[in-house]
């Protein structure tokens, strides 16, 4: 894939599947799977879907949300789906599903779920225009207007952030008057 290659594409044009069967190395003493396990096998597949629909590198910017649902088991399989939901002018927001599967008896259950973003890079290390997306079915859809409203919040959230910040700044000056130490406030 080029990088310049700003052609639409489909959802299913950059979805990613990974499975992986959980060894005690991937868990805690209780045989319960670690949860750091859990998030890394999920940036690695939404980290390769953005690859994908991107056409080169991306960076993870931020994890929006994770939520564990079910426990994972050492012997359980974990399928790990990935899929672009939205994208913007540079980033990307790739949404997450974890599912586990006792081998023995084919349980399946949805263990986890999440969202990430990410930025397209160029060969420089600078942000970049990724193709548009493509939505067609409801799912699609309904994935790609909730990544909107996710998007909103964040943007919302920074925007509230830099306000407390530079209100706290103005604070910061009261401080050093009455002699009081910023960094122990709580």
């Amino acid at each position: 894939m080029r990088t310049n290659d700003l052609t639409p594409k489909k959802v299913a044009d950059s979805q990613v599947t990974l499975v992986q069967l959980m060894e005690i190395t991937d868990a805690n003493l209780g045989g319960i799977v670690h949860g750091g396990v859990v998030m890394k096998l999920v940036d690695t597949a939404a980290g390769l879907a953005s690859i994908k629909h991107a056409g080169g590198m991306c960076v993870t910017v931020s994890m929006d949300e994770m939520s564990f649902l079910a426990p994972a088991h050492v012997g359980d399989t974990l399928t790990v789906s990935a899929s672009v939901n939205d994208v913007g002018t540079t980033s990307l927001e790739v949404g997450v599903r974890v599912e586990s599967e006792d081998i023995v008896s084919g349980k399946r259950k949805h263990t986890s779920s999440a969202y990430l973003v990410f930025v397209a890079l160029d060969k420089e290390g600078k942000p970049r225009v990724v193709p548009p997306l493509i939505a067609e079915s409801p799912t699609e859809l309904r994935r790609q207007r909730e990544a909107k409203i996710r998007r909103e919040t964040r943007l919302a959230h920074r925007e509230a952030i830099r306000e407390h910040r530079a209100g706290s700044e103005a604070g910061a000056e009261t401080d050093e008057v009455t002699h009081r130490t910023p960094h122990l406030r709580i």
